[in-house]
């Protein structure tokens, strides 16, 4: 039983430690609206990125990204051009 409650205290500190970055004021869920203007392009790409399994999301409510989701995909797909979904590929620099 001791290590039983060991176990549920770990885990409990590390939800706790996962968490404790986020102050009360900042975001740790952004709906479809906010997310397009974090991106910067429309709610129906967003939803397109969400449905494609491109982007991650939960439903909460209404569909909801996490911010941590939110940098990987930014990571993940820097240097990507994704204009054509269908025909995601390395960005090309324009020799100019």
């Amino acid at each position: 039983m001791g290590s039983n409650i060991l176990g549920i205290v770990q885990s409990v500190f590390s939800v706790f430690h996962r968490f404790k970055c986020y102050s009360k004021d900042e975001k740790l869920l952004y709906n479809v609206r906010e997310m397009a203007a974090v991106l910067g392009v429309n709610v129906h790409l967003v939803y397109e990125l969400i449905n494609r399994k491109l982007l991650p999301a939960l439903r909460l409510g209404s569909l909801k990204v996490r911010k941590s989701t939110l940098i990987d995909f930014v990571e993940r797909y820097e240097g990507m051009d994704l204009s054509d979904l269908d025909n995601i590929k390395e960005l090309q620099q324009n020799m100019n």
